[in-house]
């Protein structure tokens, strides 16, 4: 671990590698899906596409999470990010540039980045003092809406030069220059190798157990459930399609909006990062009401009883969508903090992709919804509808687990912890 007095070397490789990785992955994710509609001008096969990503890794996720406790972390890091390399030069290098063929290696990436993201995520609390993760999740955060934002304008850019064939080879490269940044991190783990399926299983059981036996863990996971299956599809489906056939926004305006929503959450990080650090937790309800506000704001914007034209709802948008990015930071970081530190190491690969199947699964059940009732309500009743949903989970939370949710535990948790049999 690193001194409490910066984050430290091993965490400036750990970030910079990601941000290399993430950089070439979002130029590849651009290229793609214009790749398959230039080919195919097929809406269904874009979304066959996006399925062949989320469906396998949900899947492998809990096997994923057994491995990323059992074996050394650091080398399954370098190990999936050399493979993932090795694999997109190979499409390159044998022309596997066919739909289905894309789709297949679509499945492989998606298997491999579960392990890849098992063994990265149970791995880096461990790269900071644990006073710190607030600072560094913020950092590497802001490292991401970089890469973000930088990616899709490269991505463009690139596919118009040279096509599918420069952008995989892009990201391939990325990959290995990730690698060759995590390979100099200082990580000791003691591998416990795997003997059987009774194992992994029982292992994947540990996992869900831990959750549900620490009342702690248990209400920041059911709150950010219940906070996902409001706030995905708001962010997914109501704001693109409110901008789009309310506001009547251009493609410019939107493209721009959408980069608003990503520099306030960028600019929200980097004010943790630099000033708040842990102290952000103290103000998780205080930006859950200034969230709660800016959406009510949204919400008038796009009801027959705002009168601004069309310039005058993208200033105020734009506004808006600076304040949410940034209110955003300051209740997604504490969460993810809080639940780093609360839980122990040796059992941190499972319960992380526990807590992701859980979430991936409940999110969905909001994205599922919204869409047919913007086909049956006006948007603004609809996203009224959300900001009360929201409303009553976050004034039943106060009311009932304020205490826990301020709280901080500062280590791990102990009792239900089994270490994993040798």
């Amino acid at each position: 671990m690193e001194s409490s007095r910066g984050l430290g070397r091993n965490f400036w490789l750990f970030a910079i590698g990601r941000f290399i990785s993430q950089l070439g992955w979002a130029v590849q994710d651009v290229a793609l899906p214009l790749y398959v509609l230039d080919q195919t001008h097929s809406g269904s096969m874009m979304t066959l596409f996006i399925l062949a990503e989320i469906i396998p890794s949900i899947i492998v996720m809990p096997f994923a999470g057994v491995v990323g406790d059992r074996y050394n972390r650091k080398w399954l890091m370098v190990g999936f990010d050399l493979l993932r390399g090795v694999l997109l030069f190979g499409v390159i290098a044998f022309n596997f540039l066919g739909i289905y063929q894309l789709l297949a290696v679509q499945v492989v990436m998606a298997i491999l980045g579960s392990f890849f993201s098992a063994g990265t995520g149970a791995m880096f609390p461990d790269l900071v003092d644990k006073e710190l993760l607030e600072k560094a999740n913020s950092t590497v955060a802001s490292l991401t809406i970089v890469a973000r934002l930088l990616g899709p304008a490269l991505g463009g850019l690139i596919y118009g030069i040279g096509g599918i064939k420069l952008a995989i080879l892009i990201n391939a490269a990325s990959f290995f220059g990730s690698g060759l940044f995590e390979i100099l991190i200082r990580y000791e783990w003691k591998a416990k190798p795997i003997e059987g399926l009774g194992q992994v299983l029982s292992d994947i059981k540990e996992g869900v157990r831990f959750i549900f036996n620490h009342s702690y863990l248990k209400t920041l996971m059911t709150f950010a459930i219940f906070m996902g299956i409001f706030g995905a599809p708001f962010g997914a489906v109501l704001l693109p399609y409110a901008m789009r056939e309310v506001l009547k926004f251009t493609s410019v305006q939107f493209g721009l909006m959408e980069s608003f929503f990503m520099g306030g959450a960028l600019l929200g990080n980097v004010i943790i990062a630099v000033k708040f650090g842990k102290k952000a937790g103290r103000f998780l309800f205080r930006a859950m009401f200034v969230n709660g506000l800016v959406m009510m704001v949204f919400v008038w914007l796009i009801s027959p009883a705002s009168n601004l034209d069309r310039n005058g709802a993208f200033a105020l948008l734009m506004a808006v969508a600076i304040v949410m990015g940034v209110a955003e930071a300051f209740i997604d970081i504490p969460i993810q903090s809080k639940i780093q530190r609360a839980v122990p190491s040796e059992v941190r690969g499972r319960v992380f992709s526990a807590l992701g199947i859980l979430t991936r699964i409940a999110t969905p059940l909001g994205l599922v919804l919204v869409g047919p009732l913007l086909n049956i309500y006006p948007a603004w009743l609809v996203a009224f509808g959300m900001w009360f949903g929201m409303a009553v989970v976050v004034v039943y939370y106060w009311v009932k687990y304020r205490d826990v949710l301020l709280k901080d535990v500062g280590g791990p948790l102990e009792g239900e912890v089994m270490n994993p049999r040798p």
